[in-house]
């Protein structure tokens, strides 16, 4: 099987050539890319791609005979998986295309059903929050009618002690005056009889 072949097998799984063009391009270059800076590319189940260095050394000429002296280079290398070895060792038991793309389906599964709990934990969370909100609100004009209540109260206790203090004032002021008539109703009632007593004397 060529890139060609390749892509075309992709395509009846992908969809459309372009995207799987685009997928085995993308795929080979980040595999060259990482090897050439000396990491290695684990593909679980298929295999492992490595870079190695190969010492100096003298090497011989198929045509001629003659040795050749071969410089220190390094080589990319591909170790297949577990996986890889026994699907070739035993063809019968690679899966079937289709239950590739049913892996690939279960395995979203979980990611997606992750999401869903996320979203609807976002949405519990934000209808607490205008729940609250919504209580506060209600709770205001209460509070506020209570602070009104309160304040009427008040202004009623302080008024109270005025009044009373404004009653002790006005009987302190009758009180004297009522003393003061009185005494002068004494005297006079006195002097009557004094007057009474000097003209009983003179007859």
């Amino acid at each position: 099987m060529n890139k060609a072949e390749l892509i075309q097998s992709l395509e009846t799984r992908l969809g459309s050539k372009k995207a799987a063009s685009d997928a085995l391009e993308a795929v080979v270059d980040a595999i060259i890319r990482e090897v050439a800076k000396g990491n290695k590319v684990g593909i679980t189940g298929f295999g492992t791609f490595e870079k190695i260095s190969r010492a100096a050394r003298t090497g011989r000429n198929p045509r001629t005979g003659t040795t050749v002296r071969i410089k220190k280079t390094a080589v990319p290398k591909f170790k297949p998986g577990t996986a890889f070895k026994t699907v070739v060792a035993n063809p019968r038991s690679l899966p079937k295309t289709g239950n590739a793309g049913g892996r690939a389906s279960s395995a979203a599964e979980p990611a997606k059903k992750t999401a869903a709990k996320k979203s609807a934990a976002k949405k519990a969370t934000a209808k607490k929050t205008t729940a609250k909100k919504a209580t506060a609100k209600k709770a205001t004009p209460a509070k506020a009618a209570a602070k009104k209540t309160t304040t009427k109260k008040a202004t009623a206790k302080k008024a109270t002690p005025a009044k009373a203090a404004a009653k002790k004032t006005t009987a302190k002021k009758v009180t004297p005056a009522k003393k003061t008539a009185a005494k002068k109703t004494t005297a006079k009632k006195a002097t009557a009889k004094k007057t009474t007593a000097k003209r009983a004397s003179r007859r």
